[in-house]
């Protein structure tokens, strides 16, 4: 699969409306993918081994999308091989009032991974140039006047765009993706979660409401990427209408990462080689 046909690194003008919730390219259904995702699956649960053994470079990976998208499936399914020792998801849901007290950053620094580490951020501190954009909520926040201006969202740009230039340039690789959906692939979704017994908890009047600001989050999320997408921090636009597909994609699109972070099995030293020889002869003795 070409994935820089869904990559963004801001060098090119970026409209979301040229990209297909549809797309497929060419891949007829979920049996024409099932090796590819299992072969990917085997090749990163490999190269996670080796990142945390190397404990050099940490990756945090991104999903953000409208509700219904996919993004729970697509994390239990494309690291379904990863070693949990060194992975941890994060869910960013409305921030609690320990967390409003602190910068929007705050709760996204604190659970940052340690080199060695693959850290999965489900919504991520994006959602304060998504959400709050939408809702205008900085001017709610229990904050300074002089902090809730009108360019409030685009100084927050900036400040992530730095921020992943920071995570970057102290060994923190990321990766962000968006789950592209369309409208009406969302509203076959909703409707399958209330008509299915099982999947009546995932659905919320919250959805309807905020279905109703299609529009408003279509257009905060072209202009977040937008701003956001660097050659080192690139967005990775997925096709979502389709979900065995999405999870084709973005398993090719973390194994390509993480081959080009490239850990290696720490190398022993002629001490450590002796050392070992020396372990090896008095466990053949006793």
């Amino acid at each position: 699969m070409n994935i820089e046909k869904f990559k963004v690194t801001g060098k090119k003008q970026f409209l979301l409306t040229d990209f297909d919730t549809k797309d497929t390219v060419g891949y007829s259904s979920s049996d024409s993918v099932k090796n590819i995702i299992k072969e990917n699956i085997r090749e990163i649960s490999l190269l996670q081994s080796k990142l945390y053994a190397d404990g050099k470079a940490a990756l945090l990976i991104i999903f953000q999308a409208m509700d219904a998208a996919g993004k729970d499936s697509a994390i239990q399914h494309v690291m379904s091989g990863i070693n949990p020792q060194g992975v941890q998801v994060f869910n960013f849901k409305q921030p609690s009032s320990e967390e409003l007290s602190h910068d929007y950053l705050w709760r996204a620094v604190k659970v940052l991974p340690a080199r060695g580490q693959i850290a999965i951020f489900n919504r991520s501190y994006y959602e304060d140039v998504l959400v709050v954009k939408v809702h205008k909520l900085y001017e709610q926040l229990k904050i300074a006047e002089r902090c809730k201006t009108k360019d409030t969202i685009t100084k927050r740009y900036k400040q992530i765009k730095n921020f992943e230039d920071y995570l970057w340039e102290n060994g923190i690789v990321t990766v962000k993706f968006f789950l592209h959906l369309s409208k009406d692939a969302q509203r076959k979704r909703f409707l399958e979660r209330i008509d299915n017994k099982d999947k009546n908890w995932k659905f919320s009047d919250s959805d309807i409401k905020e279905r109703a600001y299609w529009d408003d989050y279509q257009e905060a999320y072209q202009e977040a990427i937008k701003a956001t997408a660097t050659r080192n921090n690139p967005w990775y636009i997925i096709p979502a209408d389709k979900k065995w597909f999405s999870r084709a994609i973005i398993s090719n699109i973390l194994l390509q990462v993480m081959k080009e972070i490239n850990p290696q099995y720490p190398v022993i030293t002629k001490e450590q080689e002796m050392m070992l020889e020396d372990s090896k002869r008095k466990l053949n003795e006793l």
